[in-house]
């Protein structure tokens, strides 16, 4: 009887279909222009146009036939499972209240090996020193230290060097920030040009002479700039280890907002200039000046080859307590790794700045007296009110000892007999007199000290790598080797304060309407990226180089450079000066659209069915953008798709993640008559809803359609939009405006009805095939999660709150956050309006408030698009003062003090709450992810822009949105934070359920995301973008979907970026090479896994490039160093990559 049922109803659908199918075939041949205008081709005569409508019917039944076998397929799949839908191909509405779509006929399997999870699960080696042991200890106590005040005071024997001298390094440098209070022109112009020439004449004059540089940026921009005569001198002083390139980026980079695609990219940027210009590596990283380290940069550099690092910027407690164990440097090696491949060694600098009063040793008042450029009569001198004294004859003994007692009291701090006393500060060295004045004095001083061995001591100008290479010299090891008895350190260096409470945690979320715009761009660059290389190889494999615009190389590079500049540690902190952050968002928006060019140039050849007909015209795109923006400081504005009753409009959507992606595409169109159809001319489900201008009006000449997608990894798809009479597959959202205020009332606009209702307070609900959502019927706000299988819900409560600042003499601003006690909740007199929308493919709750719109979304898709909440917030404050808005979220999960936060969206770090601690003091950089958690459940908010967070009570997690400061901080900006923008905050909560056997280790220092939340972030973070053919006269040709990819990637692999390297006789155009970067993520396989869309296995780290890329041919597989600057011999072209869990790694490829 079952079988019976089945096939009737088996049957029943098929006939539907079939007859479905044939009006659709008879429907495109009437409004298909593509095909008509294939046809125009022929002469006019009646026997050719009858000819070719004949071949036209052959290839549509053929493709009907086509149609009905796949149709048959997904029916009996469906039968198999039962869920066949009333209607055949319609969604319909379940018995819950929720959509049931048509079955996307591609079932999809999830295999991860059991291996694959043991990385998260296994033991890690255990390190002398982890940070979150230090926070647990530490009193965070500031007692009077004496001369060093945040120290101690320091002693030392008299014979303490008889068996062993002090070995001083003096290492001059000059911290360069491109961007701060002046633009990076401006300070090249006054003062960066003048340093550098300047060197090149000093630094000659005495073979003994030593200086550092660190940020490329300016050095590529002095060397552009002035003859050979100088270029050839600045390479023999480096030649002559003179001058030391330090770390070598593009710029000095910020640790907590960066994510660590740009963090390399800059790095590569850096280091490929100069092994173009220099043939220079390297080998000592310098960084002065970020405020707190992350633990992402230490491995980088790793990866890089470079071998000792050094940081400043640290919490004073923290550098008190090294000093004190003497555990000041140290091998820093990674939270996850089991071994100690990623140790490298690290210097911390123990005092208060790195400034001249804070190198020489703890007492600030005698080290001034040897800043030079202090001397009388210039225009710094001396706050301790004891001015340097020029060294001559009959000083000279008295200045040299009172310098080697600070030298002596600094040693003491280390463990070896070698001393790093940087001499330098921001801009330094900008006239040739503070050149003559530092130089001649010290070496005055270095002489006596020489020439008397009773003083134990060997003085020299040194470069960084210098000292390093003395220490490992002292301890008998190799470069970078761990020195015996060296402290090993896991953890970071969250949060910094410099004195008293002032915790530079403000920084975390200042300007969050750039830190958003450079999320964008550095997708797009990724995306670009990946499809310019794509497209010139395959452009060379079918010979037609000549015919592609190679020359769009010019704006990667351009954009590159921006990206860079835009993780210095003044730019994407939201720490310059207002001048100086719009001529930021100027150089972001001109390379936005510089990559969104590319991107149209790759995907216009990509898409071609027939190569030979390709021509690139500059003056004609053969697509649009998907978004434009009409300043830098304003928010993108959607291409609205303008359909014609007359023929279809072609869309090509690119998806920029490594693997396939089913998700639910929203465009906005000029007519309610819309249908969409696939390439291969299936008609898909659209959901038609209105776009709305205010709480309660809608567009009445522009709507949104919106479309569930399948699209190939890293590929193109093509779709079809007609502007056709009512399709049954058309179904138009159901909207509800909950209305409080009195005179409001909802403007509908045929053909999308609108309901209105008094608000009650009782909760209402939106539902998918995943989720169901509760809100507050007063609010309007989230309340609750239930995941589908799960009888109780998870209290999810989102509520806003502010925090002001302190009346006293110290507030908040752009990189301080003082608050004046705990968060108020946000309040304003009217009731929000709140407007629920329900479809097929997507649900959502809008509710606005008068300095913010909040839209939480549910898209009805299976997968990863499904599983998670899109949270959407419009912030606006530009009318408050000295308020920052908060975004917290109330749960019942039972997460104690411990909060998960991302760094640089690389890595998991642990947090604990400390109630030793000021509130400010417990927020973390958010760049891409929290998460609570308790043995049942976790959930997680990802973000698309890096904000600051904190988890202030059990179960909590929160966000600050935005902040507006009056005042400066007295960090040196001298401006508050009043240049606010209309801000959109990006998210996704995820909540997902710990299985059972799985319980989570407590509060462990490891943790990782599981599958599911890694591919959330990918497909928050890197958006499908939805390019419109423009319309031609002469017809669009045949297009294809491109999908590059062989087979699919391991999903525990993502592709970091596929980068052309440059030219080295021209920077302006691509070498025959690609870059290659990979990351093998960590996963927590104790989470449930349910479906993601897309077949997912894994295969222990193994990879075979070769395999990777379609109809390609690899002629170079070389395993190189992060930044490229080392190669590896090159494996044979058909062997395997093996990535250990958490492994970035670089490759050369030759494509073809």
């Amino acid at each position: 009887m079952k079988l019976k049922k089945q096939v009737t109803v088996c049957g029943g659908a098929i006939f539907c279909v079939a007859v479905f199918s044939l009006y659709l075939m008879l429907d495109r041949v009437q409004h298909d222009p593509a095909r008509r205008q294939n046809g125009g081709n022929f002469p006019r005569s009646q026997i050719s146009v009858l000819q070719n409508r004949i071949e036209q019917l052959e290839q549509l039944l053929e493709e009907n036939h086509q149609i009905i076998s796949h149709i048959k397929d997904s029916v009996l799949e469906l039968t198999d499972t039962g869920a066949v839908s009333p209607s055949g191909q319609l969604p319909f509405r379940g018995a819950n209240g929720s959509w049931v779509l048509p079955f996307d006929g591609r079932p999809t399997f999830l295999s991860v090996k059991p291996q694959d999870c043991q990385f998260a699960a296994g033991e890690r080696g255990q390190t002398d020193v982890q940070m979150l042991d230090v926070y647990s200890l530490l009193k965070f106590d500031n007692p009077d230290g004496g001369v060093w005040k945040q120290g101690f005071e320091i002693t030392y024997e008299q014979g303490e060097w008889d068996d062993e001298p002090l070995q001083v390094f003096v290492v001059p440098h000059s911290h360069n920030d491109p961007g701060w209070i002046k633009t990076f022109d401006k300070y090249y112009t006054d003062q960066t040009q003048h340093i550098l020439n300047n060197m090149v004449v000093k630094l000659a004059e005495d073979p003994r002479r030593k200086f550092i540089w660190s940020e490329i940026s300016f050095f590529a921009k002095w060397w552009e700039s002035v003859d050979m005569h100088k270029q050839e001198a600045m390479r023999q002083l480096i030649l002559n280890g003179q001058l030391e390139i330090a770390t070598g980026g593009w710029v000095m980079t910020d640790e907590a907002n960066a994510h660590y695609f740009a963090m390399i990219d800059q790095l590569i940027e850096g280091h490929q200039w100069l092994q173009r210009n220099l043939g220079v590596t390297p080998r000592s990283a310098w960084a002065v000046d970020p405020f707190g380290h992350s633990a992402t940069m230490p491995y980088l550099l790793k990866r890089a080859n470079v071998t000792s690092m050094l940081i400043q910027r640290v919490h004073y407690s923290i550098k008190k307590h090294f000093a004190s164990s003497r555990s000041l440097e140290f091998m820093w090696r990674q939270t996850w790794d089991p071994s100690s491949d990623s140790d490298i060694f690290c210097h911390m600098m123990p005092f208060y700045s790195y400034d001249v009063p804070h190198t020489c040793g703890p007492d600030p008042k005698i080290c001034c007296q040897f800043d030079f450029k202090r001397l009388p009569g210039g225009r710094v001198n001396c706050p301790w009110k004891v001015p340097p004294k020029a060294v001559v004859e009959a000083n000279v003994a008295e200045r040299a000892h009172l310098l080697l007692d600070q030298y002596r009291k600094k040693s003491k701090l280390f463990r070896s007999k070698v001393v790093l006393v940087p001499l330098g500060d921001d801009f330094r060295y900008d006239k040739a007199l503070e050149w003559d004045q530092q130089f001649n004095n010290y070496q005055k001083l270095f002489d006596f000290m020489n020439a008397h061995p009773e003083m134990r001591v060997q003085a020299q100008f040194g470069t960084l790598t210098d000292y390093f290479s003395a220490v490992y010299k002292a301890h008998g090891v190799a470069q970078g080797a761990r020195p015996p008895e060296y402290p090993v350190l896991s953890g970071d260096f969250f949060a910094y304060a410099d004195r008293e409470d002032h915790y530079w945690t403000g920084y975390f979320t200042s300007r969050p309407f750039y830190k958003s715009l450079d999320r964008v761009l550095e997708s797009h660059l990724r995306g670009a990226e990946i499809l310019y290389s794509l497209a010139v190889s395959h452009a060379r494999h079918a010979g037609m180089e000549g015919r592609y615009p190679v020359s769009d190389y010019a704006l990667l590079a351009e954009a590159r450079k921006s990206v860079g500049l835009f993780q210095h540690h003044d730019a994407i902190t939201g720490t310059a000066k207002e001048n100086v952050v719009i001529d930021y968002g100027t150089r972001l928006l001109r390379s936005l659209i510089g990559l969104k060019r590319v991107i149209i140039n790759a995907a216009h050849f990509l898409v071609l069915k027939n190569k030979d007909i390709y021509r690139f015209y500059q003056t004609e795109p053969f697509l649009e953008t998907d978004d434009r923006r009409a300043t830098q400081d304003t928010l993108p504005q959607r291409t609205l798709i303008e359909l014609d009753p007359a023929g279809p409009r072609y869309m090509v959507l690119f998806n920029p993640v490594e693997q396939e992606r089913l998700c639910v595409v929203t465009v906005l169109v000029n007519t309610a008559r819309v249908r969409v159809l696939t390439e291969d001319g299936q008609t898909l489900p659209v959901q038609l809803s209105a776009l709305w201008s205010s709480a309660s009006q809608m567009s009445a000449e522009v709507f949104q359609a919106s479309f569930m997608v399948r699209v190939p990894a890293l590929g193109l798809a093509v779709f079809h939009l007609y502007d056709s009479a009512d399709s049954p597959m058309t179904l138009r959202s159901d909207t509800l405006l909950r209305l409080s205020a009195r005179g409001l009332s909802a403007h509908a606009v045929d053909p999308l009805p609108v309901r209105s209702q008094p608000a009650d307070p009782q909760p209402f609900f939106i539902n998918s095939q995943s989720l169901s959502l509760g809100f507050s019927g007063t609010t309007g706000l989230l309340e609750s999660i239930r995941l589908k299988d799960d009888a109780q819900e998870v209290k999810v409560q989102v509520q806003f709150v502010t925090y002001g600042t302190r009346a006293s003499k110290d507030k908040s601003g752009a990189y301080l956050f003082l608050p004046d006690g705990k968060a108020k909740p946000y309040h304003q007199k009217e009731p929000p309006v709140v407007r629920v929308v329900e479809g097929p493919l997507f649900s959502e709750v809008v509710a606005y408030y008068q300095h913010f719109q909040q839209t939480v979304r549910i898209h009805n898709v299976p997968g990863v698009d499904g599983l998670s909440v899109e949270i959407t917030t419009a912030v606006d404050i530009r009318d408050q003062t000295n308020k920052e808005l908060a975004m917290r979220m109330v749960t019942d999960i039972q997460s104690q003090e411990v909060l998960y936060t991302d760094l640089n969206g690389f890595q998991m770090q642990a947090r604990r709450r400390y109630l030793k601690l000021p509130l400010q003091a417990n927020f973390y950089p958010m760049p891409s992810q929290a998460y609570i958690q308790d043995s049942q459940h976790r959930l997680t908010l990802h973000t698309a822009q890096a904000l600051g967070v904190t988890s202030l009570e059990n179960g909590q997690l929160e966000v600050i949105m935005d902040r507006r400061l009056m005042q400066d901080d007295n960090r040196g900006l001298g401006q508050g934070l009043k240049d606010n923008k209309k801000t959109l905050n990006r998210f996704r909560l995820l909540l997902e359920r710990r299985s059972n056997g799985n319980k989570v280790l407590d509060s462990a220092s490891t943790s990782f995301p599981s599958l599911l939340s890694h591919m959330t972030s990918a497909f928050l973070n890197h958006e499908v973008l939805p390019l419109p053919v423009l319309p031609k006269k002469r017809g669009i040709p045949p297009l294809q979907t491109f999908a590059p990819l062989k087979g699919t990637l391991p999903c525990d692999f993502h592709l970091l970026n596929l980068r052309s390297i440059q030219s080295q006789e021209d920077p302006q155009s691509p070498s025959p090479y690609t870059a290659l970067l990979l990351h093998r993520k960590g996963l927590d396989c104790g989470l449930e896994a349910p479906n993601l869309g897309f077949n997912c296995t894994t295969t222990q780290g193994q990879l075979a490039v070769s395999g990777l890329f379609k109809t390609l041919d690899l002629q170079l597989l070389q395993p190189m160093s992060l930044s490229l600057m080392y190669s590896s011999p090159p494996l044979a072209n058909h062997s395997s990559v093996s990535l250990e869990p958490m492994e970035l790694s670089a490759f050369k490829l030759k494509l073809r």
